[in-house]
């Protein structure tokens, strides 16, 4: 009976976090401390990586809403030119969106990341997250146009998430205001401190 009633308060709680907001205000993620939850995503081939494999190191993750989003690709190039210090602290940087893999690819020679990036077209690493959110009708045609159409209504708040070795979160920066984004030297900074 205690077994039974534990799966079925942590399927709750699954499904309550897998749920998407109705604006960027109102989201739940998770916090400092809670672990990232083991989803699969894509990597620019299309192949499926479980994130509890990519995340067996130090990370600094970055949940950003595509390719075709300005601050995104600002956001991005910033962690590039401070690749360097990141890795010589000790972490790796992986980027996820819900762009399909075949976009994946061209942001990364766009802005010449040397990182990787990982598609969540399906969102339900986002949404496991609980950073998920409706997003405004106007952008539904061009979200699966980057999604191969697997997403038309959910936009992912950009999140800074810094994650140790036991995928537990010890650090995040998150903004419902998109254009405002963790300026790459105060994350390097924070890394220093952690």
């Amino acid at each position: 009976m205690k077994k039974v009633f534990t799966i079925i308060v942590f399927t709750l709680m699954v499904s309550l976090q897998a749920q998407i907001a109705d604006k960027p205000e109102n989201i739940a993620p998770l916090l400092i401390g809670e672990k990232i939850p083991n989803v699969e995503l894509r990597d620019v081939n299309g192949k499926k990586v479980a994130t509890n494999s990519l995340f067996a190191k130090k990370t600094v993750l970055i949940m950003y809403r595509g390719g075709w989003c300005p601050y995104c690709n600002a956001q991005l190039a910033d962690m590039q030119e401070i690749e360097k210090d990141i890795l010589s602290l000790g972490y790796q940087i992986i980027a996820v969106s819900p762009d399909a893999p075949s976009f994946l690819k061209e942001t990364t020679e766009k802005d010449k990341l040397k990182y990787s990036l990982f598609s969540d077209s399906d969102g339900f690493f986002s949404k496991a997250l609980g950073i998920a959110f409706a997003s405004p009708e106007k952008y539904g045609k061009m979200l699966g146009q980057y999604s191969d159409n697997k997403n038309t209504s959910w936009l992912p708040v950009p999140t800074v998430y810094v994650v140790n070795e036991n995928q537990e979160i010890d650090f995040l920066y998150i903004n419902p205001d998109y254009t405002k984004r963790l300026k790459g030297s105060l994350l390097v900074s924070v890394l220093k401190n952690l």
